[in-house]
């Protein structure tokens, strides 16, 4: 009876994954063609086809609610990014959509007479634990890949990575293969496996931990249906039972610890970016300016390779506020931010100097290149159509020619400045 029981699941489990990967994804409006052909299609199925039915109603049934209630309350595919979602999804998605199949299913079975009634409770809990490990383990595993299934790593985290996989399937096939089964069947070895799914989940975050639990599921799913590993009893349904047990809690541990991880590395840079970051323009403050003048500085000693440092002042800026107000004022530094950031390289570094001053740091380039970004950057200002009109004077200094050190560079810079200050440019027309 078992194996019959069995067998049915795994046709229906082919026949309608299609139907709930939709259902999950495309949400309710796919269910209509459905619903239209159910009622005449019951009445011409025999018994066999309604217990299916059923089945695949139930199924059905739970990825809706679970797609609904985890959308509603737990951020959608944005559930894996914070341990509270996390946990939300453990209780909607791993626990309450799960009971709706179990308890259609087992119902099905039992009024279907392929299951006694005696037997609802067992089934139950086979059918819901099942349904619900599989959405703690798969779930996360295709969600976080769907977000940014991009590999952008680096030689070293691919080092690393190789590292890792080895050592965690090493360890699963150790703990759950057929080589070592009389050592560890009596022992808690399944517990080795926990260090590498820590080392993933804090080391790389969740798409690597949540692929270090699938990887970890097919080895230790593979070893128990075969008899090997702790988990293994007299009976397998028993067995399997204890091995959804263990993944779920593993699944549940390594997802919030790889969701915390991620969100304490996402405020250390928020906070690194907010040491280094002026906030109101977003460039970088006087502090990064100082790391970046310094590290140049250095290079050059070991290069031999001169930058240049162009320092701008945005004219007429205090006039501006006293006539149109300080947010027009604020708006005319970001315009020029704007414009620096626009004709800025990667490796270049521009920064807000101080109230209406700002510096942009050019790596690896000569007096002429640098003089010719300051009148690109000036031209383009100055031909903005957004009123006020703005216009920006300029002065360029080299490292070394003009100065050894960080302050000599500044102070020649600014003696430029001012002999381009002294130049005219337009008058700024106010009104009356």
């Amino acid at each position: 009876m078992r194996n019959a029981f069995v067998e049915a699941l795994c046709a229906l489990a082919a026949r309608d994954e299609r139907v709930m990967l939709l259902t999950a994804d495309l949400g309710w409006s796919v269910l209509e063609p459905f619903a239209k052909r159910f009622p005449d299609r019951f009445v011409n199925v025999g018994v066999a086809e309604q217990n299916m039915l059923g089945i695949a109603t139930g199924n059905t049934l739970e990825a809706l609610a679970g797609c609904y209630l985890v959308t509603r309350f737990a951020a959608g595919r944005n559930a894996f990014q914070r341990s509270q979602n996390i946990f939300k999804f453990v209780l909607l998605a791993g626990m309450v959509s799960t009971a709706i199949s179990a308890s259609i299913g087992s119902a099905t079975l039992v009024f279907g007479h392929l299951a006694e009634a005696t037997h609802y409770l067992s089934i139950w809990l086979t059918w819901w634990l099942g349904d619900s490990v599989g959405a703690l383990v798969l779930t996360p595993f295709i969600l976080v890949w769907v977000e940014n299934p991009n590999f952008d790593w680096t030689r070293k985290q691919l080092i690393e990575l190789i590292f890792l996989f080895v050592g965690l399937f090493t360890t699963a096939w150790f703990v759950f293969g057929n080589g070592f089964h009389s050592i560890v069947k009596n022992y808690p070895f399944e517990y080795l496996c926990f260090p590498f799914l820590v080392w993933a989940a804090f080391r790389f975050g969740r798409r690597k931990a949540a692929t270090a639990i699938c990887v970890l599921a097919i080895v230790a799913t593979w070893g128990t249906v075969h008899g090997y590993g702790p988990f293994v009893r007299v009976s397998q349904n028993t067995s399997l039972l204890l091995l959804q047990s263990f993944m779920a809690i593993v699944a549940v541990t390594t997802l919030v610890l790889a969701a915390e991880s991620t969100a304490h590395k996402r405020s250390e840079e928020h906070v690194r970016q907010l040491a280094e970051s002026d906030p109101l323009t977003g460039l970088a403050n006087y502090r990064r300016l100082v790391e970046a003048l310094d590290s140049e500085i250095k290079r050059y000693g070991r290069s031999q390779s001169p930058f240049a440092v162009i320092l701008l002042d945005l004219d007429h800026l205090k006039q501006i506020n006293d006539t149109h107000g300080h947010l027009v004022g604020s708006r005319a530094l970001c315009r020029l931010a704007d414009i620096l950031r626009l004709h800025s390289r990667e490796i270049d570094v521009a920064a807000r100097y101080g109230g209406d001053e700002f510096v942009l740091v050019l790596p690896e380039t000569n007096t002429k290149s640098a003089l010719l970004v300051a009148q690109r950057i000036s031209d383009r200002l100055r031909n903005e159509t957004e009123e006020p009109a703005l216009s920006v004077s300029t002065g360029v200094a080299m490292y070394p020619f003009d100065g050894q050190s960080l302050n000599e560079l500044l102070i020649s810079a600014d003696r430029a400045l001012y002999r381009d200050k002294s130049t005219p440019k337009f008058k700024l027309h106010l009104p009356l």
